[in-house]
């Protein structure tokens, strides 16, 4: 999609006189209510997000395709203690649930820590914050909301091409 393109600060965390107050969580949930086909999100972390699991549910049952990267339990071959994912598949049992499973030696070791959402080819949420409550409320943390242009259409085909390259596997 091109066409004009709309960028927005968001900074959950003390404020000054200097940044609005747009906070994490409000964007967030921005971009999943307004999915009308498909919804990519991917997060080192996931737990304590009521609200958002919500407004996913919400998504599914409008018809909205959610896809979602996390990152692997250690008893999963992953780096976090807890299994997010299966946390995830509880709370939200229609999403498409991957992780990145087998790394080559140059990504030996590493992890998923991108924190992103994208809405339809049309918007996206890059950002500093995991998908936790204290990344939604306690946090400082920073992100930009991108409405049209080209980022939002770059963004979901990249995580389109993790899945259809095996780079990312599904679950």
């Amino acid at each position: 999609m091109s066409g004009a393109c709309h960028t927005e600060l968001v900074w959950t965390g003390p404020t000054t006189p200097f940044v609005s107050a747009r906070r994490t969580e409000q964007a967030l949930l921005q971009v999943i209510n307004s999915a009308e086909h498909s919804l990519f999100i991917t997060s080192f972390v996931a737990y304590d997000v009521s609200t958002v699991v919500k407004a996913l549910n919400s998504a599914n049952e409008r018809g909205v395709g959610i896809s979602m990267v996390l990152e692997l339990s250690q008893d999963h071959g992953g780096s976090i203690s807890f299994d997010a994912i299966g946390r995830m598949r509880a709370v939200v049992p229609a999403a498409n649930l991957y992780a990145w499973h087998e790394k080559s030696d140059a990504f030996a070791g590493g992890r998923v820590h991108a924190k992103v959402a994208v809405a339809d080819e049309r918007i996206c949420f890059i950002t500093s914050a995991n998908l936790t409550g204290h990344a939604m409320e306690k946090n400082m943390e920073a992100g930009l909301i991108i409405e049209g242009g080209r980022i939002p259409t770059t963004l979901k085909r990249h995580l389109e091409a993790l899945i259809s390259t095996n780079i990312v596997s599904g679950l």
